[in-house]
């Protein structure tokens, strides 16, 4: 089975920071792609954030400049800096992860559970 975990959502003021790590782990292979999105109440999830095994990365337009995407491919981690936050950017936040198993022939995606970022004085 495979498990990710995210970690370090929280209530922060405007302008503040945050960082956002989600960890898979289980009968792990290989690990494509890895990302986050977000779902605000009232709203549809939303992609933020995405990274490749390569490194390249994909931003939404509302977080480019603020928001940061990286991974430690050793520890199947991915972290989401958040920087300058806003109250818009209060949300469930969901890590994904493109991911082989052991004996699979193909990737799937697996989510987090989600983690609760709130931007708010």
């Amino acid at each position: 089975q495979v498990q990710l975990v995210e970690s370090g959502g929280d209530l922060v003021q405007p302008g503040g920071s945050l960082r956002l790590s989600c960890a898979a782990s289980g009968s792990i292979f290989s690990i494509n792609g890895m990302g986050w999105h977000r779902q605000a109440p009232g709203k549809q999830r939303e992609l933020v954030a995405a990274i490749t095994d390569g490194a390249g990365t994909n931003f939404a337009d509302s977080v480019k400049g603020r928001f940061t995407i990286s991974r430690d491919n050793a520890k199947n981690t991915v972290y989401l800096q958040m920087n300058s936050l806003k109250p818009e950017d209060t949300a469930v936040y969901y890590c994904n992860a493109d991911i082989k198993q052991y004996y699979s022939g193909a990737y799937y995606r697996y989510w987090g559970q989600g983690t609760r970022v709130t931007v708010s004085s």
